[in-house]
């Protein structure tokens, strides 16, 4: 059940379309829950420009560097749908200080790290923190504030520190790099979780485990059941594809070992759907992924999250390699799509409370589509530097306005018991958008054929058409009334 975080249940409601003033308790509640969701996307970026240093001070070989992003990846996208079902069964408030001590606790041993092997170690431990904190505290979120304005206002915050923690990162780290070290930046992490740490103990509520069925039934006093099968199977898949596709992008689709990891993956997926057909107490439940805001809703998200991370990655190429821009002045032009991305992430609730989550979603993803093609216009000159700048922070805005809708579009209309399942699937849809996009797309900007500029321009023209794409799908499948399921009658 949601708590009263509005300053008063009888106050008059003045401004349908904004957000409700909320109490010191709701503010506390968002401050902690916000600030961890930062915390997690801050250690998605802060550590790219410090990879050369921190390989020479630790002998990791340039080869080797990419295991400093892939062992955070791998266990924070693997575990995402199986921490957030162990949330509603167990509780999600305790999950979540579990990976909150975790997480900083890795963090530690990845700034002291003495060996390539205890730095990884530490970034491995970091991911699997990052994975019981992501889907149970987007939760704790969508429970404590109820649906309406005051959830609308909440995710907006939360979207916009999401996205502002990934650009932050980027300046951040090279920065930190700069004046203090690599270290610093894991150090930062460390911070930030001692932080929230003592402060969620006596801020967050706790959630009683519910029926085992998932299906909305009263709390049981007896244990209840996890779906072991389908958290081997789903588990096992997400590793194996989120391996594959991290060590594709550095070294194409080519190698044995990542051949052998897209066929396990897609196997053990396949094997997954089996299983949860036949369980009685599925990790995932089927009616839930026919409802048509569930399916078309995360197909949003997974498409705005890889054709975002895909343009960043190739502007970054763009800036630095064609324009000859320093790290500095590239980190420059992305700090001012974080600034964009917050005024944007302020505005949302009320672009959404008048338009509604849906329309808001459809209208971001065409949005982003159409600014990604603009990029087209990009050439050797200098001055193309501003309209890089104005086209992806504009995109940006878009994005974020996608990234806020689709949240609230998937879990609208779920009941409270299945939340941690609902917000699962979001946070499983984002990391692996962000995995699959460059590895997808992104290395094309370097293997294909021409000289890079070409390759910039081929990858933004394949993201634009496949955002379009989305949108025009995500529109045709959620018109009427997305709760129904997928393969139910569409009503106007």
């Amino acid at each position: 059940m949601a708590i009263d975080t509005t300053t008063s249940p009888t106050a008059p409601t003045r401004e349908p379309l904004g957000a409700p003033r909320l109490s010191t308790r709701g503010k506390l509640v968002l401050f902690v829950l916000c600030a961890a969701q930062f915390m997690v996307a801050l250690d998605f970026s802060v550590l790219n420009v410090a990879l050369p240093r921190l390989g020479a001070d630790l002998g990791m070989s340039r080869s080797a560097l990419q295991w400093a992003v892939t062992a955070f990846a791998l266990p924070s996208g693997g575990f995402l749908l199986l921490f957030g079902r162990a949330g509603d069964l167990f509780g999600r408030r305790r999950l979540f200080l579990t990976g909150l001590a975790l997480f900083g606790a890795a963090s530690l041993l990845a700034t002291l790290a003495w060996d390539p092997a205890s730095f990884l170690t530490g970034r491995a431990l970091q991911g699997l923190g990052a994975a019981a904190i992501v889907p149970t505290g987007m939760s704790l979120l969508t429970t404590t504030f109820p649906e309406g304005p005051a959830r609308d206002r909440a995710l907006g915050i939360s979207g916009t520190l999401l996205s502002l923690g990934f650009t932050v990162g980027m300046v951040a780290g090279g920065v930190l790099t700069d004046a203090l070290g690599w270290r610093s930046t894991m150090a930062l992490l460390t911070v930030f979780a001692l932080v929230v740490l003592p402060l969620a103990p006596g801020l967050l509520p706790e959630s009683l485990p519910h029926s085992p069925d998932g299906m909305g039934g009263a709390p049981v006093s007896g244990r209840p059941r996890l779906d072991v099968p389908g958290a081997v199977t789903v588990t096992g898949g997400l590793l194996s594809l989120i391996y594959a596709l991290s060590t594709a992008a550095g070294h194409g689709f080519g190698r044995a070992d990542v051949v052998a990891a897209l066929i396990a993956g897609l196997a053990l997926l396949t094997v997954f759907a089996v299983v949860e057909s036949r369980s009685a107490a599925p990790l995932v439940s089927l009616p839930m992924l026919r409802r048509r805001t569930v399916a078309w809703g995360n197909l949003g998200g997974l498409v705005t999250f890889s054709m975002m991370s895909t343009v960043i990655f190739v502007l970054t190429l763009y800036l630095q390699e064609i324009l000859r821009l320093s790290a500095f002045e590239t980190g420059l032009v992305f700090g001012v799509q974080g600034v964009l991305s917050a005024l944007a992430g302020a505005r949302a609730p009320k672009v959404i409370g008048r338009f509604g989550a849906r329309r808001t979603l459809v209208g971001s993803l065409a949005g982003q589509g159409a600014l990604i093609a603009a990029l087209l216009g990009l050439n050797a000159h200098i001055w193309s530097v501003w309209l890089a700048a104005a086209a992806v922070s504009l995109a940006s805005v878009c994005h974020l306005g996608a990234i806020i809708s689709y949240g609230l579009t998937v879990t609208s209309g779920v009941p409270d018991e299945e939340q941690g399942l609902a917000t699962g699937l979001v946070t499983t849809t984002q990391q692996v958008g962000v995995t699959v996009g460059i590895p997808l797309l992104g290395v094309l900007a370097t293997t294909s054929g021409g000289d890079l500029l070409s390759g910039v321009h081929t990858v933004l023209a394949l993201d634009a058409v496949i955002v379009l794409a989305a949108a025009a799908l995500v529109a045709l499948g959620l018109r009427g009334r997305g709760a129904q399921p997928v393969s139910g009658p569409v009503e106007p």
